[in-house]
């Protein structure tokens, strides 16, 4: 099955001989969660089903609600979709003999590919801020020369070539700029609100001492980096009656299917963009929705019509947003750039000359 997984890489024949090293199942835990309501899968229990699980092309819930309970299996750790873990590691540049920091270490396994990429000169770290993941973790990279650190930034002084980071931050902490190169690349993901569905992965050059920008790299969702994370906000407009109704050129399907939820997210600062359901024509539809802080919401339906309500024009914002894409003729989510200089507050997002958004972040 490994082998299957592996074959299925689209990536460089490096990239894939590193995953060959490294079978999947030698990371996971026995313990993972397959669905998003339901009891956990236990490998004893039922083998096959856990290997199926294991190597499925996607993620694996490796552990859910911080390791509590809860009445749904919010995946709070998890081994990332193995296609997303090869598009990120080409886009970090790895080569042999570099100092690569790993954020958020989970089962381990992406660790373990890092240190076939670097090789006997090189050396990763990875840090893991649940205790219990990263005991996991350390016990299954025993000989592959990895550092697991316990926390969130190792405590020494050491200086790295490239950061990746398996969770999604919205301000990129000072200090991973801090310990890399000027030039080095940060590539993580990226949310300018821990309630955006979207994480799109950049890969961010160190530009100045506190400073990095870089394209958009791969779409994604990956969970928020915990000391990031802010309480889940309601539903944009739940239990709300529409102040006011209208119709859109575009579907909520249309955005969907091309793909131009995470852009329309990038240019819509301060607006909570995703996909959701709701009762439609007696079934259920799948909506866009878009909320605001000031709790200004609006709702795009299956046959274009758009409902909304609150002081702020979420639907012209909407609207704008889709012309202006429109109009620059459709760029691809690697045209938008984000720059970030946390120490003054600065993450922006830019499309050439074409457009600017600056994101409170």
């Amino acid at each position: 099955m490994h082998a299957q997984l592996v074959a299925k890489l689209d990536t460089t024949d490096t990239i894939r001989a590193a995953f060959a090293n490294h079978p999947r199942h030698l990371y996971i835990p026995d313990m993972v969660w397959p669905d998003i309501t339901g009891l956990p899968l236990l490998r004893t229990a039922d083998p096959d089903r856990w290997a199926c699980v294991v190597y499925t092309d996607g993620a694996v819930t490796t552990q859910a609600n911080d390791g509590g309970s809860g009445p749904r299996n919010e995946p709070s750790s998890s081994s990332s979709a193995p296609q997303l873990m090869a598009d990120m590691i080409s886009a970090a540049n790895i080569e042999p003999g570099m100092r690569v920091l790993e954020i958020g270490t989970g089962s381990g396994w992406n660790a373990a590919i890092l240190s076939s990429l670097v090789g006997p000169t090189g050396h990763v770290t990875t840090v893991e801020i649940d205790a219990d993941m990263a005991a996991h973790a350390r016990v299954r990279l025993a000989g592959t020369g990895v550092r697991v650190v316990t926390g969130t930034m190792p405590s020494d002084a050491d200086v790295f070539d490239a950061v990746i980071a398996t969770c999604a931050v919205s301000r990129v902490p000072p200090e991973w700029i801090a310990r890399i190169e000027l030039g080095s690349l940060i590539v993580t993901p990226w949310a300018a609100d821990s309630n955006w569905q979207r994480t799109p992965v950049a890969a961010l050059r160190k530009t100045g001492p506190s400073c990095v920008s870089g394209p958009f790299v791969s779409d994604a969702m990956f969970m928020h980096d915990r000391t990031q994370r802010v309480p889940d906000g309601d539903f944009p407009g739940l239990g709300r009656r529409p102040e006011t109704t209208g119709v859109m050129p575009f579907t909520s399907g249309d955005l969907v299917e091309r793909g131009l939820i995470t852009r329309l997210m990038l240019m819509l600062p301060g607006v909570r963009v995703g996909v959701g359901v709701r009762p439609f024509n007696g079934a259920i539809g799948r909506i866009v929705y878009l909320g605001a802080d000031d709790s200004s919401w609006a709702y795009l339906w299956p046959d274009g019509s758009i409902t909304s309500g609150g002081r702020l024009s979420l639907v012209d914002r909407l609207r704008n947003a889709y012309q202006w894409l429109s109009e620059a003729g459709w760029p691809e989510l690697d045209a938008f750039c984000l720059e970030a200089d946390p120490p003054n507050k600065v993450h922006r997002v830019e499309v050439g000359s074409l457009g600017v958004w600056e994101h409170t972040c």
